[in-house]
Order: C-alpha cells, then sequence, then structure tokens
C-alpha cells in the first residue's frame, strides 16, 4: 500500500570549518542520509541541504595563524568536506556554506523581525579582553587553575579533571590563549534575545512538551528548561560578539556581529534558498507558518538545546515555521572508549578512504547500531570486522554468487517467470511494510536484523535445495532454473531493502540483475525472462584483520 506523497526538508548539524570529518561526525550523517534515501525510494520529494558553519573566532585565529584570509580557509575546508561525503555516500541536494549572501540577507531580516517584536535587548556586560591582541576572549580562548580542585590548564567554561563549571573570571591565573597574557575585564555593549520573555515561555513549553513528538530523553531534557508557568530555567541569550570577528555585522551596530549561533542555523534555510533559486522551487512555500511541508533535522545531542529552543523560537518569531521535528543522536565511542588520537581511534573520514576500506562497510556497521535513541553507540572494531564479513559477505553477498553462474550458464542469464509465487519469496516480500516502519522510525538496527534473519532463510532455501547438486542432474535443469530464479528473486528483494544502506553495492545489483533503479513499490515488480541477468561480478570484498590495524597506525 502506498502512502500520500509527502513534501521533506532534511538537514543534517553544520560542521565547523575548523577542522576535519570524522567518523563520529559520520554517524550523524550516515543516519540522515539512510532515511533521505529511503523517503526517496518511497516516492516523496524530498530535499537534504547542508552546509559548513564557517563563521567565528576560531576560524578568524586559525586563518591568521596559516597566513590566510577566512574566506580562503573556509573555501579550502569546503572542498575536503565535501569530498568526504561524496565518498561516504552522502547524497546530499545542495552542501553550501554559512558565509553566503542568502545567510546574511535572512540572519539580518530575522534579527529585524525578533527586534520589532519586541524580543531583542541591548546591554552592557563585563567580559574578559586581551590587551595584547587587542579583543575580547571567548570562554575557551581563556585557560587557567580550575577554581575547584586546582587543574592547571584548563579552559574558560569548565574543568576537564573535575567537571566543574564556573566563570572565566573565577579562573585562577587566567591567561588568554592567543597571547598569553593576563586577561582584563572590559565593559561592552552586547545583544540579546529575550528567550525569557513570556511569550517565547509560553511558545516554548507548547513546542516542546505538546506539539513536537520529541524524544522522550529530548522532551525530558527540555521540561527542565520550560519548567511551569512562572517556574521557568530559560534565560536570555547573547546573540553579539565583538569586533575583531569573522561573521556578519548586525544591522545599525557597527563592530557588532552576529553570535556564530544565531546564524549557524539560519544557514539551513540560506542553503535550502541557494537550491531553490537554482532548481526553481518557492522557498516561501516551504518555509511559511501554514505550509504542509515537513521539516526535519538530525543533530548530536550535545546541541539539543540550540535546535529545540533557540531555533524555533527564532523561526516562531520571526514569522517561519517551526521543525516538524529534531532527532538526536548519541555518541560514538570506539572499542568502549571515546576517540583518542594518542590511541589511533580519532579516525579521520578521509583516512578510511585512503586506507583503502569501502565506506559502505562503516555504513553499513553504524546502521546496525542506530534507532531512534540518544544512546550512545559503539564502534567494536573486532565486532567491526566479523559483522561485516558476516552479515554482508556470508549472508547477502553470497546469494547471489551461489545461483548466478547456473542461471547464466545454463539458461543464458534468463529468470523463470512466475518465481515470485514461491512461498519463501512471499515470505520475503511481505516484510516490506514492516521493514518500511522501521526506517521510517530510525530503527535502523532492528530493519537490518528482520533483513539479515530473511538473508538466513533464503541461503537455508539454497541448502536445501542444493543447485550445485540439481545442476549434475541433465533431467532437472527446470528445477534447477527454478531453484535459481526464486534465490535471484530473493537476493533483488534484499538488495532492495538494503539499498538505503548500501546504495553503491545496489547500483551494481541493479546492473546485474537488468533492472532499473529500485522503488520501494518494486516489491511487487518480478525479474523480467525479457532481460536477462549479467555475468555475476564481486560486489563487495572481506574487511581483513590487518586492515583495520593499519587505519589505527594512519591516524597516530
Amino acid at each position: 500500500m502506498s502512502s500520500p506523497k509527502r513534501r521533506l526538508l532534511v538537514t543534517s548539524a553544520l560542521p565547523y570549518a575548523n577542522g576535519q570529518i570524522h567518523i563520529g561526525h559520520l554517524v550523524e550523517y550516515v543516519q540522515t542520509d539512510i532515511w533521505v534515501r529511503f523517503q526517496r525510494m518511497r516516492g516523496h520529494e524530498v530535499h537534504y541541504v547542508g552546509a559548513d558553519d564557517t563563521h567565528g573566532t576560531p576560524i578568524m585565529l586559525r586563518a591568521e595563524k596559516e597566513g590566510l584570509t577566512p574566506k580562503e580557509l573556509i573555501a579550502n575546508v569546503w572542498k575536503e568536506h565535501k569530498r568526504d561525503f561524496d565518498d561516504f555516500l552522502i547524497s546530499f541536494d545542495n552542501y553550501y556554506t554559512t558565509d553566503s549572501p542568502e545567510n546574511k540577507k535572512l540572519s539580518q531580516s530575522i534579527y529585524l523581525k525578533l527586534r520589532d517584536a519586541g524580543l531583542i535587548e541591548m546591554r552592557s556586560i563585563e567580559q574578559a579582553y586581551d590587551p595584547v591582541k587587542e579583543m575580547f576572549l571567548p570562554d575557551r580562548f581563556i585557560k587557567g587553575e580550575c577554581p575547584k580542585c586546582g587543574a592547571k590548564d584548563q579552559y574558560g567554561d569548565s574543568c576537564e579533571k573535575c567537571g566543574a563549571t564556573y566563570s572565566p573570571t573565577d579562573l585562577k591565573n587566567p591567561f588568554s590563549v592567543v597571547s598569553g597574557a593576563t586577561p582584563i575585564k572590559k565593559v561592552s555593549d552586547h545583544y540579546f534575545f529575550k528567550l525569557s520573555d513570556p511569550r517565547c515561555e509560553t511558545f516554548l513549553r507548547d513546542w516542546t512538551q505538546v506539539r513536537t513528538p520529541l524524544q522522550p530523553e529530548a522532551r525530558n531534557k527540555m521540561k527542565e528548561w520550560v519548567g511551569q508557568p512562572g517556574d521557568s530555567n530559560l534565560g536570555d541569550w547573547d546573540i553579539s560578539r565583538d569586533a575583531p570577528y569573522f561573521g556578519f555585522e548586525i544591522p545599525d551596530a557597527p563592530g557588532k556581529y552576529f553570535y556564530v549561533w544565531l546564524d549557524a542555523p539560519i544557514g539551513y534555510y540560506a542553503s535550502f534558498l541557494n537550491y531553490c533559486e537554482s532548481k526553481g522551487l518557492n522557498f516561501e512555500e516551504w518555509v511559511r507558518p501554514d505550509t504542509t511541508t515537513e521539516q526535519y533535522h538530525f543533530i548530536g545531542k550535545d546541541i539539543l538545546y540550540f535546535h529545540t529552543l533557540f531555533w524555533p523560537a527564532t523561526l516562531h518569531f520571526a514569522g517561519y515555521r517551526t521543525p516538524t521535528n529534531v532527532f538526536a543522536h548519541g555518541f560514538l565511542t570506539v572499542d568502549g572508549e571515546k576517540m583518542s588520537k594518542s590511541r589511533g581511534t580519532l579516525i579521520s573520514a578521509h583516512s578510511v578512504i585512503e586506507s583503502g576500506f569501502n565506506p559502505e562497510w562503516f555504513r553499513y556497521y553504524f546502521a546496525t547500531k542506530l534507532n531512534d535513541s540518544m544512546e550512545d553507540l559503539d564502534l567494536n572494531l573486532q565486532d567491526f570486522v566479523a559483522r561485516v564479513n558476516s552479515d554482508l559477505l556470508g549472508k547477502y553477498i553470497n546469494i547471489a554468487s551461489r545461483s548466478a553462474g547456473f542461471l547464466v550458464k545454463r539458461f543464458g542469464g534468463v529468470v523463470s517467470d512466475g518465481a515470485m509465487n514461491n512461498p519463501l519469496l512471499a515470505d520475503i516480500a511481505s516484510a516490506s511494510e514492516k521493514i518500511a516502519e522501521l526506517y521510517e522510525a530510525r530503527e535502523y538496527a532492528k530493519a537490518l536484523r528482520t533483513i539479515m534473519e530473511l538473508a538466513d532463510k533464503v541461503n537455508a532455501f539454497v541448502d536445501e535445495n542444493k543447485p550445485w547438486e540439481i545442476a549434475k542432474d541433465p533431467e532437472r535443469e527446470p528445477d534447477l532454473q527454478r531453484v535459481c530464479s526464486v534465490t535471484l528473486e530473493a537476493f533483488r528483494l534484499l538488495s532492495l531493502y538494503l539499498k538505503p544502506v548500501l546504495p553503491e553495492v545496489t547500483a551494481g545489483v541493479e546492473d546485474f540483475l537488468s533492472v532499473p533503479a529500485m522503488t520501494w513499490n518494486d516489491v511487487k515488480t518480478p525479474l523480467s525472462s525479457q532481460n536477462p541477468i549479467k555475468p555475476y561480478k564481486h560486489l563487495m570484498t572481506r574487511v581483513e584483520a590487518p586492515q583495520i590495524e593499519a587505519l589505527l597506525a594512519a591516524n597516530l
């Protein structure tokens, strides 16, 4: 049963243009991409957009250190990020930058709408200032001794040793990371988004607790902030930074710039606007408050606060539609521990490709771990090798290699008409809606378990019918063609179910089976005797343990 056609705008969080993409980042993009590819297979109109997050003090300082302008630096990093996403088959419709004319226009327009709504307030605040570099210092650019435990070389907002949080002014013996100088205190005018305004409190309480089907963990976390009427923990949000700063200048405020977290999420819309203008789509139709389109954001749980409080409030009070939902995932650990440069487990995306790994190995393994919760997931390297080889090679790919050769050599690649009437194929085809529901719900681990259980049934069918034995008896040619045809039809169905996860392998399968690009409805479309299959070619190789060792060594 086909579902009504939906119109979906989907985003992943914007990677900061101050570092490379590593496999921890890729969990999110793979999660999003699987969902997007599934929705496209269902026939929905889906637009998946992203961008590099390019503004802020770290970008400015790194560019200066490397002898580049900030724009030169972010252009270089954009190319690296886009290369990595392409290598891992992340199917963005548009991958852009937050340092764009579209983002500047939208950010300034949204700010002015918030100001006109009485939600922007200017206040004088005292901040740490570097007297040598002549710049105000973000918390992370101040270090010193923890005021709680005395640990040296701790950042200005939290202690990595004891976990304490504090203000930069609480640090003992503070120093500027930029120049080494002792910061001084200096007053500056800043602009605040009045999130504590009763209008914002009322809206966010309704949006997070009633209107939006947030994950239970996310809803409970937001409840701590929105509280009950008269009991909110929402504070006003400082959305400005002082020059020198790489970003967009605030209208009517010379020397003041939008804090990166103000214009970064607006970058979702800027990327989509850029895409709409290139494709002739009506941007306003997608983002106006009464639109029937859907809007989904995939993010890490560490930025939930920005996406479920600041972002929907910004959109709502600036006259835009709010997200249909925000999907947060947990962090990636490697062999049960946080990723570590010293242990070689802070694995860059590019090193995976340079080490000769198939990116679909990682796409599959991550998918076997992903569900609809915010729990962390672990990349166990021994399990990775075993799971990929057992599931993908032993259970799935092996099915095609066990039957295709007989069909090509003995029957010209022609599949028997009526093979789909076999009870095994009826069983596999009947699972399509269950698997679709699991993909829709982001329960990828359950979906893949279901698919591999079906693969087990197919392999049991092959073992029971033994086509290699049937092939020895000239009088059983019809049986051989029937068994191999049923097996290949089963392989087609399994490939269709795996297509969101393994797009490149599936493209090879489609070519091998002489079928057009498969959609979800093709569960009902049997292989045709009019289009013989092609000779089988290896679709995937095994992963070997020495490859893991080489990958870790490459990241030390």
